[in-house]
């Protein structure tokens, strides 16, 4: 039965101005910080009184953090960019589209508005038993519910699981995988850059996180290289509804193309893992080809090889077979 709640718990609000203030406080308060980006998601916790922060530290003073701008011949992209921003960047929209295209499938034009790239990058996983605080794994305890044989687990993962079984939710995470992004984050010992693809970490390594951030860290800028523009991308994302739902499966894209053969790829899918997973092997397999149909049906039988479903997600399995086929197909 649902839980109605009147008020969210008090806290002390904190609104620094400059990148070195917020810091400053993450450091000064650690585990009982709470960031707040957009704060869609943020709020979902505090209402439900799940989350019950000492300090929340408001990004939203903080000029630096907002904004695109030319760096090193790619873009750089200040975490609390809007994802509209995103959307309607012009040089995003011509030399990057796949990353504007995710952006563009978050939700709706009302939460895309207001929801930030770092906020869509560092959000916690969907999973309804941890959301409506159950104490399973993740939250501390010593069970994971969404693994039962009797559990709703059809939004759940079908790979990469260790104990968790929940998955990542965020729709740009693979698309900067894709383009090689770096995510750097910084705290009281200076800045530190992180692959895009390692920026997101499995149960295995911690089970309470799906970042490589702590309680000192902020994730400040997202940079995309420019080795990586005007590739040939593909970006598609599975979901229940034409708006607002979180994604079954989705995938990211991007081939380096000469004449009509494959030199290079990058692929990523997300709602598969507790991370988004990238597909080496299957890169492997389609360089040096032409992404016909044959090698298309190899790539998505690779991908999956290792899936293992839960009682009620067996359909991720063909779905995310079929989405690598396509995406490797959409260059031939």
């Amino acid at each position: 039965m649902a839980k109605i709640r009147d008020m969210i718990p008090a806290f002390e609000l904190l609104q620094p101005t400059t990148i070195e203030a917020a810091i400053d406080l993450l450091d000064e308060h650690r585990s009982g910080a709470w960031v707040l980006a957009g704060g869609l998601d943020s709020f979902d916790w505090f209402k439900d009184r799940i989350k019950r922060p000492s300090a929340v530290i408001d990004l939203g003073g903080i000029p630096e953090l907002t904004g695109i701008r030319d760096a090193e011949g790619g873009l750089e992209i200040g975490a609390m960019t809007t994802l509209t921003s995103i959307v309607r960047h012009p040089r995003i929209r011509s030399e990057y589209s796949i990353v504007a295209d995710a952006a563009e499938h978050v939700a709706t034009p009302q939460i895309r508005n207001q929801g930030t790239m770092g906020g869509n990058l560092a959000q916690d996983t969907r999973c309804w038993y941890y959301r409506s605080g159950w104490p399973c794994y993740r939250a501390g305890g010593n069970t994971c519910y969404a693994s039962a044989p009797q559990a709703m687990n059809r939004e759940h993962c079908i790979m990469g699981r260790s104990r968790c079984v929940a998955v990542n939710p965020s729709d740009t995470a693979p698309a900067l995988i894709a383009v090689d992004a770096k995510m750097i984050v910084e705290n009281t010992s200076g800045p530190k850059v992180y692959d895009a693809e390692d920026f997101f970490i499995g149960p295995s390594i911690d089970i309470t996180r799906m970042t490589v951030m702590k309680p000192r860290d902020l994730l400040t800028r997202v940079h995309i290289p420019a080795a990586w523009a005007n590739a040939e991308f593909y970006y598609e994302k599975v979901r229940d509804r034409g708006s607002w739902d979180f994604q079954l499966v989705s995938i990211a894209a991007a081939f380096r193309m000469s004449g009509g053969t494959i030199e290079e790829a990058r692929i990523a899918v997300n709602g598969v893992a507790p991370y988004p997973v990238r597909l080496d092997a299957v890169e492997r397999l389609v360089a040096g080809t032409s992404g016909d149909e044959a090698t298309a049906n190899r790539a998505g039988d690779l991908a999956i090889a290792g899936a293992r479903a839960l009682r009620h997600n067996d359909y991720k399995i063909p779905m995310m077979r079929n989405l690598v086929r396509r995406a490797v197909g959409s260059v031939a």
